[in-house]
């Protein structure tokens, strides 16, 4: 093998949970489905909206009543995730968003659409994403060997960035060529193939210890959670990192002051951009042990290209610096996820990956608020490289106040030994029992 092909080979995502685990392959499948059917919605949702009112304000007013359901039911989801099959808990909420996308299709399908119904699915949907999510988050330990977890988070990273990149390009040709009702028709669609999927996997029980979902089992998990300062330093970077840095909301007025409305789907998309080629190029991320450290750079990356899209008065360099953000915020996705997969015991994963839904679903909702009120102050693209700054410097504070992270190593952190132990003696009494 030449040195250039040998390069070329570490590049590549390790296909070993792939070819390793039938469950898996399922559950990648069903998530991939499912991806790109719920990018027809999220984009059909808004148009819809627009279409009905006309109204900023009442689009606007669709993310607000999905914000409360998403944050109650996402730490209740991680308690539920705990104390239950993952895998029943995922099939039955997915069938109940099949449901809630067949609702949009049939309001869609009425001689006048009505607009609360929107909202209300929209509320009913947050709601069961909240559930669903820590379930099947956590489904992943279970289903993958421990030392193939950097790898797995990978090749989902993959998708879902292509999923991101394709699905609102795609809602946007069907939506104006057959109307938001082809879309939801076509997520229906979606839902159901990857109910099937899901279906055919092995049941995923509870840890024999796990809690009953209570108040107090939420409690515990929280306080878990405290007790890792390492955790909570990965919880604090990714929401400071979307508070400050995270500036969609002032896209339409950035394509405005850089004279180039036409780019404004290229800026939507530049980050996931980005991303896509990380994932597409990510063989060596699984290769990387100190996960503390590779989270601090990538943090540092993403607010620095912030910085930069800001300043920058060309927008294709704009474009560029946001590709270079996309690409720095999926190697800090896949340093958080492994930190939190590979050292979480399998008892306490539904409800920690509770409070991980909730470090990466709040932060953005506020850095919208955040880059259109500065922009209202300072204008828009002041907004974006202060806000780059800003994300510098708190990650910059972060990191000098919990030593811990840094010093993270996947290879000796004993949280990570402890749950590989217990994850090597899962696998070979799920082998015994087969035999």
């Amino acid at each position: 093998m030449t040195a250039a092909a040998h390069f070329f080979r570490k590049l590549i995502p390790d296909l070993t949970p792939w070819r390793a685990s039938r469950e898996f392959r399922l559950l990648w499948t069903s998530g991939c489905v499912t991806a790109f059917g719920s990018f027809l919605t999220y984009i059909a949702v808004p148009i819809q909206i627009k279409q009905l009112t006309g109204s900023t304000l009442a689009v606007g007013l669709a993310g607000a009543f999905e914000l409360v359901p998403l944050v109650v039911f996402g730490l209740w989801g991680g308690a539920l995730a705990d104390a239950l099959d993952r895998r029943r808990l995922v099939l039955l909420s997915e069938a109940g968003l099949t449901l809630m996308a067949v609702l949009l299709l049939a309001n869609s399908l009425l001689p006048h659409p009505m607009l609360w119904p929107i909202y209300l699915v929209g509320a009913l949907t947050a709601a069961l994403d909240g559930i669903q999510r820590p379930a099947l988050d956590s489904m992943f330990p279970r289903v993958v060997a421990h030392d193939q977890l950097p790898a797995a988070f990978t090749l989902v990273s993959l998708y879902r960035n292509a999923a991101s990149v394709a699905g609102p390009a795609l809602a946007g040709v069907v939506v104006a060529v057959a109307g938001a009702r082809s879309a939801y028709a076509l997520d229906v669609l979606t839902f159901l193939a990857s109910l099937a999927l899901i279906a055919r996997m092995r049941p995923i029980p509870p840890a024999e210890s796990a809690d009953r979902p209570s108040l107090r089992s939420l409690g515990q998990g929280l306080a878990y959670a405290w007790s890792r300062k390492d955790l909570l330093g990965t919880y604090a970077i990714d929401t400071v990192a979307m508070l400050f840095a995270f500036p969609v909301a002032v896209f339409p007025f950035l394509a405005d002051s850089l004279d180039a409305e036409w780019a404004l789907g290229l800026l939507y998309a530049a980050t996931a951009v980005g991303a896509l080629l990380v994932s597409a190029t990510g063989g060596w991320l699984s290769r990387v042990h100190r996960h503390g450290r590779m989270l601090l750079f990538a943090a540092l990356g993403w607010g620095g290209s912030m910085a930069l899209a800001g300043l920058a008065g060309n927008v294709w360099l704009v474009l560029l610096c946001l590709a270079l953000a996309g690409a720095a915020d999926q190697i800090s996705g896949v340093a958080r996820s492994t930190i939190w997969n590979q050292s979480i015991p399998d008892e306490l994963r539904g409800r920690l990956a509770g409070v991980e839904l909730l470090s990466y679903s709040v932060g953005p909702q506020l850095g919208q608020v955040r880059a259109g009120g500065m922009a209202a102050l300072v204008g828009t693209r002041a907004s974006i490289w202060t806000g780059g700054v800003m994300c510098v410097l708190g990650v910059l504070a972060l990191t000098a106040s919990i030593p811990k992270l840094l010093a993270w190593d996947s290879r000796t952190d004993p949280h990570v030994l402890a749950v590989r132990a217990q994850h090597e003696k899962q696998q070979a009494e799920a082998a015994a029992a087969e035999v």
